[in-house]
C-alpha cells in the first residue's frame, strides 16, 4: 500500500492526521499490507519545476510583479516549538522555488494565511502583510498558494477575494492569484513519479 497525502509540506496537523487514520483503518485487521507512507514532497524536483511553470505563465500573462507572495497554510507557533517542522519545509520550497524562477530577497516572500484562535500562529500573517504591502511601495503582487495541491475555499475565497480585497483597499494597484496546481499535467506527473519511487 503506498500512501501519498496530498499535502506538499509536512505538518502534524494534516499529514500525520492522515497517518492516524490510516492507523485507525487498520486497527483491527488481523493482517497488514506493506505500508510505503510518502511524508511530503516539499523539495522534490518535478513539484519546484511545477511551481515554476505555474508562476511563469502568471508573469507572461500578467506581468512579472513587484512582489511574489507564497502563502502557506498557518499553524500555531507552539506545534513548530513542540517539534513540527513545517515552517522549514515551506522555506524549503520557497528557497528552491526562488533559486528556480531567479528571483532576488526582495521579489519574493513567505506568508502564512488561515490562522483563527487566540495563540500566535506562524508569521507573517498574509492579510496583515497584504493591508501594508503599499505602503512598502508595492503596487503588483501576485499569489499562490503552495501547500495546496487543489484550490478550495481558503484559496479562491480567503486569498482571491479577501486578500485582494486587503492589498487593494490599502492602496495596491494589481493584485494576481495564480491558481493551485490542480489537475495540471506536471503536477499528475509528479505524483506519478513520487509513486513509481515507491513501487
Amino acid at each position: 500500500l503506498i500512501v501519498l497525502p496530498l499535502y506538499p509540506q509536512f505538518s502534524c496537523s494534516t499529514v500525520a492526521a492522515v497517518w492516524d487514520g490510516l492507523y485507525s483503518a487498520f486497527k483491527t485487521a488481523r493482517t497488514l499490507p506493506d505500508i510505503n507512507f510518502i511524508r511530503d514532497y516539499a523539495e522534490h524536483p518535478a513539484y519546484i519545476a511545477a511551481l515554476k511553470a505555474s508562476v511563469e505563465r502568471s508573469f507572461a500573462a500578467h506581468g512579472q510583479p513587484d512582489l511574489l507572495v507564497l502563502s502557506y497554510h498557518g499553524i500555531p507557533q507552539r506545534f513548530a516549538r513542540e517539534g513540527d517542522d513545517y515552517p522549514l519545509r515551506c522555506a524549503d520550497t520557497t528557497a528552491l522555488l526562488q533559486q528556480a524562477l531567479g528571483l532576488r530577497d526582495d521579489q519574493i516572500m513567505m506568508t502564512f494565511q488561515s490562522r483563527f484562535g487566540r495563540e500566535p500562529w506562524l508569521q507573517p500573517y498574509t492579510d496583515e502583510t497584504m493591508q501594508g504591502l503599499a505602503k512598502k511601495g508595492v503596487k503588483h503582487v501576485q499569489v499562490m498558494s503552495p501547500g495546496f495541491a487543489s484550490d478550495c475555499l481558503e484559496t479562491l475565497e480567503e486569498i482571491n477575494e479577501q486578500n485582494r480585497e486587503f492589498f487593494l483597499h490599502g492602496g495596491g494597484e494589481k493584485f494576481e492569484y495564480i491558481p493551485a496546481l490542480n489537475a495540471d499535467a506536471a503536477h499528475i506527473e509528479m505524483m506519478v513519479q513520487l509513486v513509481n519511487a515507491r513501487r
